[in-house]
């Protein structure tokens, strides 16, 4: 349902650019675009990453290092969150820019923004994938008793993991309680929102690439013409 709705939330921020700038794209407003657009889905990267890392709204499971180990890695907060924010920061900011010169050093900058933002949110999008699939860190029984562990990552020649066995979700993990439903969901958001984040840099460095090659106001550049 999430990425439904991350899906027709890019969709309308592309419409938008195309219904208020024509067909032919104007680099500064799709720079500030592309930036207010990446904002909320940095706090929302930023905020599931810290939800994982406090199941059931607990910190002593973090203190005592029962957490997911995707989750530690904090590629939520740093990579698709703090980044991602310098790099929207840096593209609004610079689509203020005048001057044929500064605007085109800036594009260079900006080139350089969406590559490390794009890199940044791919990798978020790739351990969240993998902390997906591996499943969480849990107490459960096993045949020496009690013990943390995964025990619901997929096992060659017995099962391709939980995601595919519901069954498994409930009755495993002793403790969090619904840890497996907790991870699924926000390692799910975080995944989908990296994503698109990934997407929205990369279309970003082609944008500053043409802004950087044609300069800022090639879109609005007409023949006129000439007078007798």
């Amino acid at each position: 349902m999430f990425t439904i709705f991350m899906f027709v939330y890019v969709h309308c921020v592309i419409v938008y650019c195309c219904l208020f700038l024509g067909w032919q794209m104007c680099v500064s407003r799709c720079l500030r675009c592309v930036g207010v657009s990446l904002i909320p889905m940095a706090i929302v990267c930023m905020l599931s990453n810290i939800l994982l890392l406090l199941p059931e709204l607990k910190i002593h499971f973090l203190l005592e290092g029962h957490v997911t180990r995707e989750a530690t890695w904090a590629t939520g907060l740093w990579g698709s969150g703090f980044l991602v924010l310098i790099g929207a920061r840096a593209f609004v900011q610079t689509s203020k820019t005048k001057g044929c010169w500064a605007f085109r050093s800036q594009m260079f900058c900006q080139v350089l923004y969406s590559c490390v933002g794009c890199l940044a949110a791919f990798s978020c999008s790739l351990v969240s994938a993998t902390g997906l699939s591996q499943g969480p860190l849990c107490l459960y029984n096993s045949s020496s008793g009690p013990t943390w562990g995964v025990p619901l990552k997929p096992i060659p020649d017995r099962h391709s993991g939980y995601l595919y066995n519901r069954t498994l979700w409930s009755g495993v993990c002793l403790e969090p309680h619904s840890v497996v439903q907790w991870n699924v969901v926000l390692f799910s958001v975080m995944g989908a929102t990296s994503a698109l984040q990934a997407v929205l840099c990369g279309l970003n460095a082609f944008n500053s690439m043409l802004g950087l090659i044609l300069g800022q106001g090639f879109c609005q550049n007409k023949v006129s013409p000439v007078s007798v």
